[in-house]
Parts: C-alpha cells; structure tokens; sequence
C-alpha cells in the first residue's frame, strides 16, 4: 500500500512538474485554463497546509503545557489567543470594527514593532563584530559600510555632496551585482531540485522513505 502511494506522489508531482514547465513554451487555450485551474488548486492546498499548520502549533503547545512546567504560561497565552481570534473572527467578521481586528491593532501590531524594533540592536551587535578589518575584504566591506551608512543620512552629505553619490553607487553597482549573482546562483538550485523531483530523485516529500 505504501509503494503504490509512494508511486502515485512521484507520477503526480512529475507531471505537475513537467506540465508547469511545458506550458510556458505553448500557446493554447486549454493549456492557459488548465494553468488557471491548478494556480486556483494552490490556493486549496494553501488552505489545508495553514490547518495542518495550526493543529501542529496546537498539538506542540498542548505537548509543552503537559510536559515543561516553565513553558506552561507562554502556551497557555498562545493558546487562548489562537481560540479568542477565531471565534471572533469566525463570529464577528475582519471588518473594520470588528473585535479581531481591534485585537489585531492593539495586541499583534505593536508587538511586532517592538520585535522588529529589538532586531535593531542585534543588527547593530552583528555589525560591530563583522566590521572588524583582519584581512583585505572585510577592510573594503567596512569601508563600503561606513560610505553608505553616512551616506544615507543629512551628515553625509553635509561632510561632501560626493558622499551620497558614492553611497548610490555602491548600492546600485557592486551590491546590485552580488545581488544578482546571488539571485541566479538561487534559480539555477531551483531547476536542479525541480529536475530532482520530476525525474524521481529528489524524494524527501515521501516522509523519508
């Protein structure tokens, strides 16, 4: 039973992958309205995932107010809020108005900003212990570091109106350039892995089997 499952998976997902490939080479209707069709069977699979999702972040919580004493409270916060959001948003709706979205801007906005905000100071910790010139590269990284930083803010260009140009030019040239490397270096890993899986490879999907 589980090798004529197993087999099932890897026949759909080459199809879906070579189908997914073919179908920006040809022009026809068929083609684009099955294309459509699939992208709104995403949205279905996008559905399930988030329950799947949502009962494993229960079934984890559950587990830790059963087994860690010190972890009780944070779960317990976390649970009864998943349930508070739901029922209001099931019963009262997303509206403006509405109870889930008063929660959401007086609870979940202003904690993220004061997440985001404390990623600040690590960025800045990190950045303390990268800019530290022990060879030739990282030297020119400061250097580059140090340009754009005050090129970005009104005391660069108070020092010399060249500051910001060259601040502009770091960032739209040689950082834009690594960027971009980076970026194909990600694509090409992409068709790799894709090709994997079409051709029965690449089989981690099975659960390890």
């Amino acid at each position: 039973m589980n090798l004529l499952r197993d087999r099932l998976a890897i026949l759909t997902a080459t199809a879906a992958g070579v189908f997914m490939t073919v179908q920006y080479f040809i022009s026809a209707e068929w083609m684009d309205s099955t294309y459509r069709a699939i992208l709104s069977w995403m949205q279905i699979i996008f559905a399930c995932a988030l329950l799947v999702g949502i009962g494993a972040v229960i079934k984890n919580h559950l587990t830790k107010i059963q087994r860690r004493p010190n972890e009780r409270f944070y779960s317990a916060v976390l649970l009864v809020a998943v349930a508070f959001m739901s029922i209001v948003g099931f019963t009262g709706g997303i509206d403006q108005g509405s109870w889930f979205l008063w929660a959401f801007n007086t609870f979940q906005a202003p904690m993220q900003a004061t997440v985001f905000s404390l990623l600040a100071f690590y960025v800045t910790s990190a950045a303390f212990r990268g800019f530290r010139a022990r060879s030739i590269e990282s030297a020119i990284l400061i250097a580059a570091g140090m340009i754009v930083l005050i090129g970005r803010v009104p005391l660069g260009e108070l020092i010399t109106p060249h500051l910001p140009s060259a601040a502009d030019w770091i960032v739209n040239v040689p950082a834009l350039a690594a960027k971009r490397a980076i970026l194909i270096g990600i694509g090409l890993g992409m068709v790799a892995t894709a090709l994997k899986v079409i051709v029965g490879v690449e089989r981690t999907y099975l659960g390890g089997r």
